[in-house]
C-alpha cells in the first residue's frame, strides 16, 4: 500500500516538473494567447499527465514521448504561423469586429455564435455599459474583448477640457507583418497596396519585406518598424 502511494507520488512530481519545462520552453504565449490549437494542446498534455498518474502500469518513456511529440507540434506551428499569415488564420482564428461606429454587426456576431446578451456581458467587464460609448469593438481569437471608445468617452474625456475631437477614420489595423502584406487587411480599410508602396517610399522603403510591422493608424497615416 505504501509503495503504491510513493509510486504515484513520483509519477506525479515527475510529470509536474516535465510540464513545468516544456511550459517554459513554450513561452508565455501558451498562457495568455489561448487560441483554439493552444487549447486543444494543453487537454491533451493535462490528459497525458493524468493518465500516467493515474496508470502506474504505463511506462514513463511512453508519457514522455507523448509530451514532447506535443510540445514539438506546438513549437512548429507557432513557427508556421509566424511565417504564414493564411495559415495562421486558419489554425488559431481571426479577430472579429463586433461593433463598428458605434453600430453592432449582426452578421459578425451570428458567424462567431455570439448572442447579443454576450456581448453586453463583455463590454461590461471592459468597463462599458452602453454601446453608444463604443467606436469599435474586437473579439480577439481568445475570446476576449477589445474596446475603442468614442474619442467623448476616451480617457481623460476630452470634451471636459474643451479640446478639438478629431474624428477616427478608421479602427488602425495591421498592414505588413514580419515583411507580408496583409491584404485583407487593406481591403478592409478600402486601400491598395500601391498606396502602401508610395508611403513607404515616403519613408524611404522601397520593399515591405524591410518592414517588421506596419500599421494604418486611426488617423489614416502609417506608423512603420523596421526592426
Amino acid at each position: 500500500m505504501f509503495s503504491h502511494i510513493l509510486n504515484i507520488g513520483l509519477r506525479s512530481s515527475l510529470i509536474i516538473v516535465v510540464l513545468l519545462i516544456l511550459t517554459r520552453l513554450l513561452g508565455k504565449k501558451q498562457m495568455s494567447q489561448l487560441t483554439y490549437f493552444n487549447y486543444i494542446t494543453g487537454v491533451t498534455m493535462g490528459s497525458v499527465a493524468g493518465d500516467f498518474i493515474s496508470e502506474v502500469d504505463m511506462p514513463v518513456v511512453d508519457a514522455l514521448a507523448s509530451l514532447i511529440a506535443i510540445f514539438i507540434l506546438t513549437e512548429l506551428n507557432s513557427l508556421i504561423s509566424l511565417k504564414s499569415h493564411k495559415y495562421k488564420k486558419i489554425m488559431n482564428g481571426e479577430d472579429i469586429i463586433v461593433i463598428k461606429k458605434g453600430k453592432i454587426i449582426k452578421e459578425a456576431l451570428k458567424s462567431c455564435r455570439m448572442n447579443i446578451d454576450v456581448l453586453l456581458m463583455l463590454l461590461r467587464e471592459a468597463n462599458v455599459f452602453s454601446i453608444e460609448e463604443v467606436e469599435y469593438a474586437i473579439l480577439e481569437t481568445d475570446g476576449s474583448l477589445s474596446v475603442m471608445k468614442t474619442p467623448e468617452n476616451q480617457s481623460v474625456v476630452k470634451s471636459d477640457m474643451s479640446i478639438k475631437i478629431d474624428p477616427i477614420k478608421n479602427l488602425p489595423r495591421e498592414v505588413i507583418s514580419d515583411g507580408k502584406v496583409l491584404k485583407d487587411h487593406l481591403k478592409e480599410l478600402n486601400l491598395s497596396e500601391e498606396w502602401l508602396d508610395s508611403q513607404l517610399k515616403k519613408n524611404n522603403i522601397y520593399s515591405a519585406k524591410d518592414v517588421f510591422y506596419a500599421e494604418v493608424k486611426s488617423d489614416g497615416t502609417l506608423y512603420i518598424s523596421k526592426d
